[in-house]
């Protein structure tokens, strides 16, 4: 998915808008976060938050390049439930498609019909094509001046924090990243000031942050980092970190476990299948770039779905397949790679 430009009001709209934010405070009940000394964003109105922003207007971060003939490698069709299998085309019904989330490639068409690997043949308009997501994350190659977040649900930003938005505002649209220049408490969320006049509430972001090294990871150790509740995931090198992207984990019927792990096997594709015969059952013909941790849980590429910034799976940790790929080839397989899942506190909590 293509990269959006976050959408800027003109300076004098904005600073009237932070003016607006700045007088409204008292009466909403806003609570502004602790600001540091220097911080030019202390006073959101301020012609010094405005130079900020426009000074540094966007995350500065390198996208890892996506390879196109790669990602398009993994385009299958997803059998829609269901749906009667035949022994030939125009021949008996020897099944029926399960459930939940099948996909198969196709082997050969015939008189509106497809062939499966198995030799098996369904009609064609019980098909459904995917194309696997061109999302991927970034690299991390200098110290960034305000924390980064993607904009996991297209929203139209609002003038001042918990406000009402204006439907003529352009949205700033999904996957966009945005520097976080300052924060305000609104009931129970987090407000975030995004660009000049431009507010969104946490739950619209997945951000970026850096944690501690976990005990027993060396100084120049490979290892990422999962944070559940951002849906994010962090590769590091001893203390620095140097790539960041969105994951999706596993929903809350099959959460992914808390806790620190070594990749025990790694396998460039591999079949994944679970859950037969229940309504969630999924069967999966070729997984990329897979990489076991906690059991049967694993870091994979995903093509099934575009969801990143939310949870997804069965427990284990989808990926782009960039990204996978990504961190495949860059933990390699001389030293066993640590996977550290935190919660990620909510903000709520």
């Amino acid at each position: 998915m293509n990269r959006a430009t976050t959408f800027r009001p003109s300076a004098a709209r904005s600073l009237a808008a932070a003016v607006v934010f700045a007088v409204s405070t008292l009466a909403m009940g806003f609570s502004a976060a602790p600001a540091l000394a220097d911080d030019p964003c202390s006073d959101a109105a301020a012609a010094s938050c405005l130079a900020a922003i426009q000074a540094n207007p966007a995350p500065a971060v390198s996208t890892l390049p996506v390879d196109a003939t790669e990602v398009g490698a993994y385009s299958f069709y997803r059998l829609m439930p269901n749906g009667p299998i035949y022994n030939a085309p125009n021949g008996s019904i020897i099944g029926n498609v399960g459930e939940g989330f099948n996909f198969v490639g196709v082997y050969g068409t015939q008189d509106g019909f497809a062939k499966l690997r198995n030799g098996t043949w369904v009609l064609q308009d019980a098909l459904k094509p995917t194309s696997a997501s061109s999302f991927s994350g970034v690299s991390l190659d200098q110290a960034l001046p305000y924390p980064m977040a993607w904009v996991i649900q297209s929203s139209i930003p609002m003038p001042v924090p918990g406000g009402q938005n204006n439907k003529k505002t352009p949205a700033i649209l999904r996957y966009t990243r945005v520097y976080l220049y300052k924060t305000v408490r609104v009931g129970q969320w987090d407000w975030y000031l995004v660009g000049p006049g431009q507010w969104l509430e946490q739950r619209k972001l997945a951000r970026f942050i850096p944690v501690s090294r976990p005990d027993g990871i060396g100084a120049t150790d490979k290892w990422v980092s999962i944070n559940l509740y951002e849906q994010v995931l962090t590769a590091y090198e001893g203390d620095k970190p140097v790539l960041t992207t969105l994951i999706s984990s596993g929903l809350s019927n099959w959460q992914t476990n808390v806790g620190t792990f070594t990749v025990w096997h790694r396998a460039p594709l591999t079949p994944m299948s679970g859950a037969m015969g229940q309504p969630d059952e999924y069967s999966l013909p070729a997984v990329p770039w897979v990489m076991y941790f906690d059991n049967e849980i694993s870091l994979h590429g995903t093509y099934w779905h575009d969801g990143f910034g939310f949870k997804h799976s069965h427990g284990c940790v989808n990926m782009s397949i960039t990204d996978a790929q990504w961190v495949y080839n860059w933990t390699g397989d001389t030293t066993p790679l640590t996977v550290s899942v935190i919660s990620g506190k909510a903000a709520t909590s």
